[in-house]
């Protein structure tokens, strides 16, 4: 007769796993609330002081810790002494180990460390060549099926649950490892990351690239109560520029809408209504916007998607959409069209690098004015400050070197990602085409040369922010006061890449 060892803590669904057990011939072990939770359901029950001579003692720290339980767990039964050992002791080898641990996230303390627990998941997930391990209520099911139909678990099966405890194990030792690192210590000195798989995606950044996105254990994601009405499934870069499109325009309070291609915004837009914001960040830049992700912190309404059909777009999401502009955007067969509530996000930032990763703390923007300073003779106008605080949130969100022009909290001209800030601001002139005259200039670092700033000027900017700091501050704020322009030192730098 095969043995299970049960003792688990979230008791939902074990009193119906232990009786189709039972149904099926096997015996049942346990202690404590478990044991008084299957008794109730109508399961019999040898209770584990029955095998090991000794009850629960050091207020319960102690239960199944004892040679009898774990010989039993750890026995290779294809060792002839191995079995003697067994026989010796006067016990039967246990088949299957049903065990969750000690909810320690939910309210970290010495007591819910659990010790028992993790001992018995190690010992038989280490021989699951004779011994099925269930960590999870959610693997109930799989497990009652397949001993209802077999009898027993497939070699393949034990090998799978092995390798989730393996897993929930390793994290519970993480949490209570991050418990014990001192507030203090951002970056602590050891970093155990464990993550599950949440999503297949159609590939990685190329079609012969495999891609997934994973879930850190014990996380959140907005990605996982998102919703996908239509279109294709999402691809690696779809999900990566989805993520930098949707984060930034949930940082907006005004209804506003973010275009994202490659990473980078190439149109941001505010406004009073959202089909308004959608047509003005798409104007920044139209031939970049072709085929980018478009982000709306509003519900789509029926003329924003009649504006967002005309234009080829990958992604397009938002907190939700009417029911006619939702049929709308339906209509483009190939469209992801995504919904899904705010970011959730996190406390560390990690890439990887070769044998290892790089980690650091989120980025967050200071948009706290009274910490900014004028430098110039020339203070801002109301409006020019509120085209600051804006260009200097989308330029904290554009890859190095990074240059915002805008205009009425519209962006004009976006130059990302060159090897120098001259450049940068080149390309965010030639993009803005003029529009942008009488606007501001968002710079993510400071300018090193006067060059950048006359380039600005050149194009008719009369507002710049930027962090300072340069060895020639003085060369460019002089320069700021010669083109009769205003700028703000933020402080603070916001390279990205």
């Amino acid at each position: 007769m095969p043995t299970a060892l049960i003792s688990v803590y979230d008791k939902s669904g074990i009193a119906e796993l232990a009786s189709t057990l039972q149904s099926r011939g096997w015996s049942i072990v346990s202690s404590g609330g478990t044991a008084t939770a299957l008794a109730n359901a109508g399961v019999k029950v040898t209770d584990v002081a029955d095998i090991t001579g000794s009850g629960a003692i050091l207020g319960h720290r102690v239960v199944t810790l004892h040679p009898r339980i774990h010989a039993a767990i750890l026995a290779d039964l294809s060792e002839p002494s191995h079995r003697d050992d067994l026989a010796r002791l006067g016990v039967d080898p246990i088949s299957l180990v049903v065990v969750n641990l000690y909810p320690f996230a939910e309210s970290p303390s010495v007591e819910l460390i659990d010790v028992g627990g993790p001992a018995m998941v190690r010992g038989a997930a280490k021989n699951h060549a004779h011994v099925g391990v269930v960590v999870r209520p959610g693997d109930y099911a799989r497990v009652a099926a397949e001993i209802e139909a077999q009898g027993s678990l497939s070699d393949a099966t034990r090998r799978d649950l092995a390798r989730i405890a393996f897993s929930v194990t390793a994290d519970y030792d993480r949490q209570i490892a991050e418990w014990l690192t001192p507030d203090d210590e951002p970056l602590p000195s050891t970093l155990t990351l464990v993550a599950d798989k949440a999503q297949s995606l159609r590939y990685g950044e190329n079609p012969h690239q495999q891609g997934a996105r994973y879930r850190f254990r014990g996380g959140r994601s907005w990605w996982d109560e998102a919703r996908q009405w239509g279109g294709k499934e999402l691809s690696y870069l779809n999900v990566y520029d989805t993520d930098a499109a949707w984060n930034l325009v949930d940082s907006f309070a005004e209804p506003a809408c973010v275009i994202v291609k490659h990473a980078n915004p190439c149109g941001v837009a505010v406004a009073a209504k959202i089909a308004t914001a959608y047509e003005l960040a798409n104007a920044c830049d139209p031939v970049s916007a072709f085929g980018g992700i478009v982000a709306l912190n509003r519900e789509v309404d029926d003329d924003t998607a009649r504006a967002l059909a005309g234009v080829f777009t990958e992604v397009v999401v938002a907190p939700g959409y009417s029911p006619t502009a939702l049929a709308i955007l339906q209509e483009k067969k190939n469209l992801r069209i995504i919904s899904g509530p705010s970011p959730v996000g996190g406390s560390l930032e990690v890439r990887t690098i070769d044998g290892g990763l790089l980690v650091q703390t989120p980025d967050h923007v200071n948009l706290d004015r009274s910490s900014w300073s004028v430098v110039t003779d020339r203070q801002p106008t109301p409006s020019e400050w509120d085209d600051l605080e804006f260009a200097w949130r989308v330029g904290a969100r554009v890859s190095s070197n990074a240059i915002v022009f805008a205009k009425d909290r519209q962006a004009f001209g976006i130059g990302a990602g060159q090897q120098n800030r001259l450049d940068s601001a080149r390309i965010a002139a030639e993009r803005a085409a003029g529009r942008a005259r009488g606007g501001v200039c968002a710079s993510d670092a400071f300018f090193p040369f006067r060059d950048g700033l006359d380039a600005a000027a050149s194009a008719g900017i009369v507002a710049v922010i930027q962090p300072g700091g340069s060895v020639r501050d003085a060369e460019v704020i002089a320069a700021a006061n010669e083109h009769g322009m205003t700028m703000v030192f933020t402080g603070e730098r916001h390279f990205r890449h």
